[in-house]
């Protein structure tokens, strides 16, 4: 198990983590999982946000936001450094928004980007 980093590289805004909350409580999920936040190949710009529960991996970093154990590869910082996820509801849609500063580019539907 890695070392619980206090400081992290990204922020979850308070809509976004109650709604990760009652998704981790619905899904039953035990302290065993955190939030993985990532990216990965692919999408209309180039990279696609990951954001999802799953257990620890050897390469991953472990940080504490506000009681929520969130796990992401190392690899993975310089795309995410200083991104802030928040979640928003609206009349026509709702969902979880990626605010990433490293994006250079990003498509119409928000969990797309170049960077």
């Amino acid at each position: 198990m890695a070392e619980v980093i206090s400081k992290s590289p990204v922020l979850l805004s308070e809509s976004a983590l109650k709604q990760l909350r009652r998704i981790k409580e619905e899904q039953k999920l035990d302290d065993t999982h955190g939030l993985r936040i990532g990216v990965k190949g692919g999408g209309c710009s180039g990279f696609t946000y990951v954001l999802g529960f799953d257990v620890e991996k050897e390469k991953d970093e472990v940080y504490d936001l506000d009681g929520m154990k969130v796990l992401m590869e190392k690899a993975h910082g310089i795309y995410l450094i200083g991104m802030e996820i928040g979640w928003h509801e609206g009349l026509n849609n709702r969902g979880f928004t990626f605010s990433n500063p490293n994006a250079t580019e990003s498509c119409g539907c928000g969990t797309s980007f170049n960077a």
